[in-house]
């Protein structure tokens, strides 16, 4: 593929990602987007979506990471979004087990035994979490001005909101799902507009020139 098709990968899949979950959100019967995190949209007859969501949007990420190693030549915020693409690939791959009343007939609340399956899906969540907020901080060493500050009030976001959507999940609290759509909203952002800041970057420069950043 060529570089710019690899950035927009990055520039088209996360808000395509964010759409279908709002979407699915909406109009998913028995489904709270208030209360609900976005993996219970990978649960009952219409699972398969939101699975194809996680899976696209992994790979879509994974392809991204390789356009920006090719156009900054830095390894370390290639590397942490490869590392979003691939937590989100396992995360679509193994699904959460049925809980807090979805699909309905589902249990309230959270089992305090949870199936291999979740476990995996948790496991391969660390990676986006955690991988988002580390190639900001990747990205605010080395680009200056405000691309670094937005980078590091995006890592700083990032990580109080993953924090907080920990306990209020944890806690079974009715905004749980609300808190993650901030969280997720806030890191598909920043991966959107670098996306887009290196295209037009791209743009501006004769195809055979050396990186800019």
């Amino acid at each position: 593929m060529s570089t710019r098709a690899l950035l927009r990968c990055g520039a088209f899949g996360p808000p395509l990602f964010y759409a279908v979950l709002l979407i699915e959100g909406a109009l998913r019967p028995g489904y709270d987007p208030v209360y609900h995190s976005g993996s219970h949209l990978a649960l009952g007859g219409r699972g398969w979506i939101q699975i194809v969501n996680f899976i696209l949007l992994g790979l879509l990420l994974v392809a991204f990471a390789v356009g920006v190693r090719r156009v900054l030549d830095s390894r370390w915020i290639a590397l942490f979004i490869g590392l979003v693409g691939f937590g989100l690939i396992v995360s679509g791959v193994f699904v959460m087990d049925p809980m807090q009343g979805y699909p309905p007939g589902a249990p309230a609340g959270i089992p305090a035994e949870t199936s291999v399956s979740h476990l995996l899906h948790d496991l391969g969540a660390l990676p986006v979490f955690l991988g988002l907020p580390a190639a900001c901080v990747a990205a605010a060493v080395r680009f200056p001005g405000g691309w670094r500050l937005y980078s590091v009030a995006t890592a700083v976001a990032s990580s109080a909101l993953f924090i907080w959507y920990g306990q209020v999940f944890t806690a079974d609290l009715p905004y749980a799902g609300l808190v993650q759509r901030v969280l997720v909203g806030v890191n598909w952002l920043w991966l959107t507009l670098l996306a887009v800041d290196l295209l037009r970057d791209r743009a501006r420069r004769p195809a055979d020139s050396a990186p800019s950043r």
